[in-house]
């Protein structure tokens, strides 16, 4: 009986059309006739996403973590949350802007929602491409209540609550879980979060399912259960240089992500803690390992397992990543 060795793993993306998408994902992706689509979400790491490369080929994210748990996930994950993939990975744009909502903690995501599977979701916006004057909202303008956020809602008037941040391409918006927040028109970002799909819209701008014609659900209790109604800390968060062309864009318990300018061959070593993500954001790489390489183009995603060892990237001329771990 052959046993089977990991190896960097491709998966399936997963392309979300939601009610406020638009062309500017896809134009920013270079897909085919971008100005006719309604892409808003693309899922580039997931657990459910399908393995597409090698003899793991077919089965989903999670299959292959339930198998081989902390010899793909790592150390770190594997303590924390068993055989169970830890991260997922987007690219979003919007046409419109997304419902105002805020996500759960570990803590409240394990009590109340326990049946999703899902956990709390902790995030980050590495923003990819922002027009001029673009804006995000993050958090509250200054300490608030329940009773005044009710009374904003009832009068149409929540949005002056909150706060409007504006953001520039390279700027990273950190959203820690029972955070107020939503993304507007004009941006392109990469989204680094916990393994989770826990959304509780407060506010959602009076749009219509498309399906049903009737108001798209907002989910109050729980929002405001979870809300965070303290003045938040700010936004955005100044990177650190590690070397001349690594920067770490954020470190949190949850995740950490890194900006690469990828000019030359380089030699890199998982270590047993956690696997690497890669995405290539401009530019095309291949990355080699003892028994293989693979091609890797603008848009992509590659897991590397964190028993892999060492592993080489090689520019073609040049790539920049961003590199996600745990």
């Amino acid at each position: 009986m052959s046993v089977i060795e990991l190896y960097p793993l491709l998966t399936q993306a997963r392309y979300v059309e939601p009610i406020w998408g638009g062309p500017q994902l896809a134009r920013w992706l270079h897909l085919p006739n971008p100005e006719q689509s309604k892409l808003g979400e693309v899922w580039q790491v997931y657990d459910q996403n399908l393995i597409v490369n090698g003899s793991l080929a077919g089965q989903t994210l999670a299959e292959v973590t339930s198998q081989f748990g902390p010899a793909l996930v790592g150390t770190t994950s594997n303590q924390r949350y068993g055989h169970d993939f830890p991260l997922l990975l987007k690219f979003i744009a919007a046409a419109q802007p997304l419902s105002v909502q805020v996500h759960p903690d570990d803590a409240y995501a394990h009590t109340h929602e326990a049946a999703t599977g899902f956990h709390g979701k902790t995030e980050a916006w590495y923003i990819l491409e922002a027009e001029n004057g673009a804006e995000v909202i993050h958090g509250f303008r200054e300490a608030t209540t329940r009773q005044a956020c009710e009374a904003a809602l009832a009068a149409g008037t929540l949005t002056e609550l909150l706060r409007q941040v504006p953001v520039n391409a390279g700027d990273l918006v950190f959203v820690p879980a029972k955070t107020i927040h939503a993304i507007n028109p004009g941006v392109v970002l990469f989204e680094i979060q916990q393994k989770s799909d826990l959304t509780y819209r407060v506010y959602d701008y009076d749009r219509r399912d498309a399906s049903t014609g009737l108001p798209r659900q907002l989910h109050l209790e729980q929002a405001f259960a979870v809300l965070d109604f303290a003045a938040t800390e700010p936004a955005l968060v100044e990177s650190v240089a590690i070397n001349p062309n690594t920067r770490l864009l954020v470190r949190c318990p949850f995740f950490s992500l890194e900006h690469w300018q990828l000019n030359s061959i380089q030699s890199l070593s998982t270590s047993v803690t956690s696997f690497d993500c890669w995405t290539v954001i401009n530019g095309s790489c291949s990355l080699g390992w003892s028994a293989g390489s693979l091609e890797l183009s603008h848009g992509m995603s590659v897991i590397v397992p964190a028993q892999l060892g060492q592993y080489q990237l090689y520019p073609e001329p040049s790539a920049e990543l961003l590199r996600a771990y745990v």
